[in-house]
């Protein structure tokens, strides 16, 4: 089985269900892209901050000299980080990138978040994360149009298919659409039943810029990282609504979540260590929920973000 597509405003088709590779651990990472292109995924959501960028590309190497793929057959996305927003930093780190992954064009390249950090050398640290040296954030004076503007330049060299951006709030998007020469194919961003951002979704439609959700499973994610606010919050598995639903439909909360988003036109890209739960997280297109269950789904909303800086420790609120 493979995943159904969506057009993107250039043309270009992505798949709507993908595999995310954050917190893939390096030891088995390999392995795991293997695995899931065997078992039918072709896109693949990476980026510098997961680490696991050589590691992945290995898995894609393998299936390809197997002839189980070829290169134009899958989906490949990376992220640019902070690190990196300088303007004369952007092609050089996506070229290393592209190297890590051994490709000779992403797919889709990312702005992984609106900050722009001081940058870091890779061959001092690398991913860099967060912070500049002795626990201490140091920001770069670059403004996100200068580092967009880059990116164009990517596209227009062909080492990127596709340019997104991430984590932008409608404001920033309202602002990047007055200075990009080419707008943004997608944006991804944390959605869920308890954060369904349907403002910002709706921008996106307007503009014709695809919407890719992460953490489709809400709390989940966050609860394997220690995190209180994530522990403290019911499990979006557990909810009477969402299992009341997976029951009626004979599948899992999991599948009733992704196809809470792919029903409504936003790409998903779970992610699991499960040969099971891989074949059922791709399997999201082939039943509908009712306008009803849609609705009573998005009803749970509650504005509650995870994936925030803040959350982690790190002092630069950008959902302020």
């Amino acid at each position: 089985m493979v995943a159904p597509t969506v057009k993107l405003n250039n043309g270009r088709e992505m798949p709507i269900v993908g595999f995310g590779l954050w917190k893939v651990d390096n030891a088995t990472c390999a392995d795991t892209v293997y695995n899931a292109i065997k078992s039918g995924y072709r896109l693949f959501d990476g980026a510098c901050d997961y680490g696991n960028e050589t590691e992945s590309g290995q898995g894609v190497k393998r299936a390809i000299d197997e002839g189980l793929v070829k290169r134009e057959d899958l989906f490949i996305v990376s992220k640019l980080w902070n690190s990196f927003h300088d303007k004369e930093q952007v092609a050089p780190i996506c070229k290393k990138q592209l190297a890590d992954w051994g490709v000779d064009y992403f797919d889709l390249y990312i702005i992984h978040f609106p900050i722009a950090l001081k940058y870091v050398d890779p061959k001092t640290r690398y991913p860099p994360g967060f912070f500049y040296e002795d626990d201490k954030l140091a920001f770069s004076k670059t403004s996100l149009a200068e580092t967009y503007s880059a990116m164009e330049e990517l596209y227009e060299l062909g080492l990127i298919k596709s340019l997104g951006i991430s984590n932008y709030n409608g404001a920033l998007m309202l602002d990047l659409f007055r200075y990009a020469k080419q707008v943004p194919q997608t944006l991804q961003i944390e959605h869920h039943p308890y954060l369904t951002q349907e403002g910002l979704v709706g921008i996106c439609k307007e503009h014709d810029v695809a919407v890719t959700a992460y953490s489709s499973f809400g709390p989940a994610s966050f609860v394997e990282l220690n995190m209180q606010k994530a522990k403290d919050t019911p499990l979006l598995f557990d909810h009477e609504v969402i299992k009341t639903i997976s029951e009626k439909h004979s599948k899992t909360p999991a599948q009733v979540l992704l196809r809470w988003s792919t029903q409504r036109g936003i790409a998903v890209i779970p992610k699991s260590n499960n040969q099971n739960r891989l074949a059922q997280n791709l399997d999201v297109c082939s039943f509908d929920l009712s306008e009803d269950e849609l609705k009573k789904i998005s009803a749970l909303d509650q504005n509650m973000r995870f994936n925030n800086p803040v959350n982690y420790g790190i002092n630069i609120p950008i959902f302020a």
